[in-house]
């Protein structure tokens, strides 16, 4: 990750910082952006790429670990899973659909990642064959596509969510 564009006027040095500061450097904002992207799709190849960009956390993080705290927080969502959370219900404007998905968004899960939809939507991978339970609106919390008993409440939610 360079810190100036490909096309840019020529110099003598691309510069390329991987610390982090009050922003993630290139690297670890590009690893937490795929580490994202994989967890709402199911992608190796992406989840493989940001666990590679989390190199430099390793050969930075004993000796700086001031300067890689948002490389630091990625590697813990990796470590984590990251938690992938599927909230299905009949839309937002509906009381316990906007419950759950607000309680999942306030979850203090390390990098998890959140999708809202109607049951069988495609919209996201994360969202297929999610149905609502009971005819309730329901919210699946799971690591690598792979979920626990969905919850219609949100207390439970937020319980699965800070562990």
């Amino acid at each position: 990750m360079y810190d100036t564009a490909a096309d840019a006027e020529q110099l003598i040095r691309r510069p390329q910082d991987p610390t982090d500061n009050a922003a993630p450097s290139g690297w670890t904002a590009a690893a937490n952006a795929l580490l994202g992207y994989a967890a709402h799709t199911g992608s190796e190849p992406h989840r493989t790429a940001a666990e590679r960009a989390l190199g430099v956390v390793k050969a930075l993080g004993p000796r700086v670990p001031r300067f890689i705290g948002w490389g630091l927080a990625a590697a813990e969502a990796v470590l984590d899973g990251p938690r992938e959370v599927a909230i299905v219900g009949p839309s937002l404007d509906h009381e316990g659909t906007r419950t759950l998905h607000r309680t999942a968004l306030l979850g203090t899960a390390p990098g998890a990642v959140v999708a809202v939809g109607a049951p069988g939507s495609d919209e996201f991978p994360l969202l297929a064959d999610r149905p609502l339970v009971g005819g309730e609106p329901a919210a699946y919390v799971c690591r690598n596509f792979t979920c626990d008993a969905p919850t219609t409440v949100a207390e439970s939610l937020r319980a699965v969510l800070s562990d």
